[in-house]
C-alpha cells in the first residue's frame, strides 16, 4: 500500500534537513511507494523557503505552505487532506520521534489495526513541566473517553488512510484521534518507540495549552456518547429538572391551600420556577440539538454506522 508520511512544521530550520533525510533512511526498506509531506504552519525563522528548496531537490517530497500559523490540529488537517496514500504516519518535526520507528508501525498496523500510537516510553522531556502534566492528562482522557493509551500526546501514529478521511478536525483535536478514531468503530492500539531530546529549536507546547485541550476533552466525550442522540442527554435533564419543579410545586400547592400557610416569601417557591423552565430549555436545547445532528449527518451523507468489510455477494 502506498505511505503518506505528514509532518507539520513550525519553525524547525535547523532540524528540516536532518529531519528529511532521517525520513527517507527510515523507510527506505519500504516496499511500495511513498510520499513525505511536510506542512509549514506560517513558519517565520527561514524555515518556509528552506522547505522549498528541499521539496524541489527530494523526489518524494511535497510541500504545503499555510498562509500563516494555524496550529497543529490544522496542519494534519491539511497534510491529510492531500495525502495520497493508503497508509498516513505522522510524526513531530523536531526530530524526538524517531523515523526508523515508522515502518514497526506499519508492521503493526497490517495486524488489523486502524490505528497504531507510539508510546514515548522512556521519554526525554523534563519531569516537572512535560512527563507530569502529560502523566495527567493522559490518565484523564482514557478515562473521560474509553481508549486507555499511555501516551495520547505522540504524534507520532500509522492510520489507514479511509479512517482520518472521515474525520473533521477542529481546536486541539488531533491529539484525540484516536479517541475519535474509536468513535468511528476503529480497533485502536499502541506501540512502545523511541523518544529523543530536542537538539535543535525550542519546544512550541506549554501548559497555556491546558485550557484548550481539556474543552477539547468535553467535545470528544459528548460526540462518544451523544453524537447521534443528543436529545438523551438534554431530554434527560430537562424531564429531571421538570419533574423536580412539579414536586416542589406540589408540596408548595399543598401547603398553600391545604395548610394555609403563605408561600410568597419562601425560597423554594423560586427554586420550583427556576428548575420547571430550566427544564423547559433543556428540552429545548435537546430538541435542537437534533435537528443540528440530523443537518450534519444528512448535508454530508454522513451515515451514522462504518461498516469495516463485507465478505461474499456479488452482482450477477
Amino acid at each position: 500500500m502506498a505511505l503518506s508520511i505528514v509532518i507539520p512544521i513550525y519553525n524547525e530550520v535547523d532540524t528540516l534537513p536532518h529531519l528529511i533525510k532521517r525520513v527517507e533512511q527510515g523507510v527506505a526498506d519500504y516496499p511500495d511507494r511513498y510520499e513525505i509531506i511536510c506542512v509549514d504552519d506560517g513558519s517565520q525563522d527561514g524555515s518556509t523557503d528552506l522547505l522549498r528548496q528541499l521539496a524541489a531537490n527530494h523526489n518524494h517530497l511535497q510541500a504545503i505552505i499555510l498562509r500563516r500559523n494555524y496550529g497543529q490540529t490544522a496542519a494534519m488537517a491539511a497534510g491529510f487532506e492531500n495525502a495520497q496514500g493508503q497508509v498516513i504516519v505522522t510524526l513531530d518535526g523536531d526530530l524526538q520521534n524517531d523515523p526508523q520507528d515508522i515502518l514497526p508501525l506499519l508492521a503493526k498496523l497490517s495486524e488489523g489495526y486502524d490505528l497504531v500510537s507510539g508510546w514515548r516510553k522512556n521519554r526525554q522531556d523534563a519531569a516537572l513541566t512535560r512527563l507530569l502534566p502529560s502523566k495527567i492528562a493522559n490518565f484523564i482522557i482514557g478515562k473521560v473517553t474509553g481508549v486507555k493509551l499511555h501516551d495520547y500526546g505522540c504524534s507520532l501514529k500509522a492510520y489507514r488512510a479511509e479512517l482520518v478521511a472521515d474525520m473533521k478536525l477542529y481546536g486541539e483535536l488531533h491529539r484525540f484521534l484516536p479517541a475519535l478514531a474509536f468513535i468511528e468503530g476503529a480497533k485502536v492500539t499502541e506501540v512502545a518507540v523511541r523518544h529523543h531530546a530536542r537538539k535543535h529549536g525550542k519546544s512550541k507546547y506549554g501548559l497555556g495549552r491546558t485550557f484548550r485541550v481539556l474543552m477539547d476533552l468535553f467535545t470528544v466525550s459528548f460526540m462518544k456518547t451523544f453524537l447521534t442522540r443528543p436529545m438523551h442527554v438534554f431530554g434527560s435533564l430537562g424531564m429531571a429538572s421538570i419533574g423536580a419543579g412539579s414536586v416542589l410545586g406540589l408540596y408548595l400547592g399543598f401547603v398553600r391551600i391545604v395548610l394555609q400557610q403563605g408561600i410568597g416569601d419562601r425560597p423554594l417557591l423560586l427554586l420550583a420556577v427556576v428548575l420547571f423552565l430550566a427544564g423547559v430549555q433543556l428540552f429545548c436545547v435537546g430538541l435542537l440539538a437534533e435537528l443540528l445532528m440530523r443537518t450534519y449527518h444528512e448535508s454530508q451523507n454522513k451515515p451514522i454506522y462504518r461498516v469495516r468489510e463485507r465478505v461474499g455477494g456479488r452482482l450477477i
